[in-house]
């Protein structure tokens, strides 16, 4: 049975995080926030109980965890004799949501790592998550609190109706602030690369650290065939369970509507409030469910809102549903990643593609 205990965000109760500590350091499972997403956690030097992570997600186990630490002084825990300029970019930007890849340090299990010879970790910008860490005493290995390929969780209760009944705890702490996972940067490669775009904006990271290779597809492909380095890089991941796809502009997104409210399938479009006003134009369109993202001027609250969303649509009595697109720049590269991870890169582009889609 699923033990949940609500935590406060702002001020964590003490007696309340040893609880959740007690569980790590027992070997189980703890379903906690950061600001980002819901993590899952569980102890990073535990092999089994990082294998009750897979094991309850239905996680691939080439697929790696990251692992969460307290503060940068613990760098030396998990990976392997640190640069001093990795030490340096890391006290720069930690707490926050971004990822180093470095060498592993012996004590990493394999499991954490599929295999490879460098480990991803973090130090969450969270009070809850940081709390809990530093209670339990080892670094704490998490994915995010959903099952396998379903949308990351960013509110409590949809981490209840992914994992009650198969986490041994799960922390009720508010919702996630940013809404996408941490950004994921090779720090073993030189100039750094990154490898999976998330909350801190490759743009914001420049600032601190110099040039940042970032490859020609935003999807940030896998390593040809292997093992991926990071979480978020080979599998569909974020996808609801309806068929989802990808509007080639406005001119798509109005051709659906229209279709859907012509007597076609009825269908959900999840886009801008701006978007929605334009594909409406004062008119009631009983056929079709919008579920408004946000604001195009403020592409944080689009990514806050976006898994959500992608959640909305499974309970909407839509068909199935088209997303609209936004500018690859800042956490724009975030969105889109993971709008094309959801859809399995489907974008629709003219008559016959939405036709096709929309007929299937």
């Amino acid at each position: 049975m699923t033990k949940i205990i609500k935590i406060d965000p702002v001020a964590p109760e003490a007696d309340r995080i040893a609880i959740a500590a007690r569980v790590i350091r027992e070997g189980g499972t703890v379903a906690f926030p950061t600001e980002t997403v819901y993590g899952l956690g569980a102890d990073g030097f535990n092999k089994e109980a990082c294998r009750r992570i897979f094991e309850i997600k239905g996680r691939p186990s080439d697929n790696p965890l990251i692992l969460h630490i307290p503060d940068p002084s613990w760098l030396g825990r998990v990976a392997d004799e640190p640069r001093e300029d990795v030490l340096q970019f890391a006290r720069k930007v930690w707490p926050g949501p971004i990822t180093l890849a470095l060498k592993r340090a012996a004590a990493v299990p394999d499991i954490v790592t599929a295999g490879l010879d460098t480990v991803a970790i973090r130090c969450p910008a969270h009070k809850i998550a940081i709390s809990l860490v530093g209670h339990s005493g080892v670094p704490i290995a998490a994915p995010s609190a959903n099952l396998s390929t379903k949308p990351s969780t960013t509110r409590f209760e949809h981490v209840v109706e992914d994992l009650d009944g198969k986490a041994d705890l799960i922390i009720d702490g508010g919702d996630a602030t940013f809404g996408v996972e941490s950004t994921i940067i090779n720090m073993v490669a030189d100039p750094p690369v990154l490898l999976r775009p998330g909350a801190f904006s490759v743009e914001e990271l420049e600032r601190f650290i110099g040039k940042i290779i970032v490859p020609g597809d935003s999807n940030v492909a896998s390593n040809s065939g292997g093992p991926p380095m990071a979480p978020g890089m080979k599998y569909r991941h974020y996808a609801p369970s309806k068929r989802i796809a990808m509007a080639g502009g406005m001119g798509i997104l109005a051709e659906a509507a229209a279709i859907s409210n012509g007597g076609g399938p009825q269908i959900a479009i999840l886009c801008s409030k701006e978007a929605a006003a334009k594909i409406q134009k004062g008119a009631e369109l009983p056929g079709v469910s919008f579920i408004i993202l946000g604001s195009e001027g403020d592409l944080y609250q689009i990514a806050h809102n976006l898994f959500n969303a992608f959640r909305g649509l499974d309970s909407s009595p839509a068909k199935f549903g088209i997303v609209q697109q936004f500018e690859e720049k800042g956490i724009g590269l975030a969105i889109m990643n993971r709008m094309a991870k959801a859809t399995g890169n489907l974008l629709i582009t003219d008559s016959a593609e939405l036709n096709a889609f929309m007929a299937g």
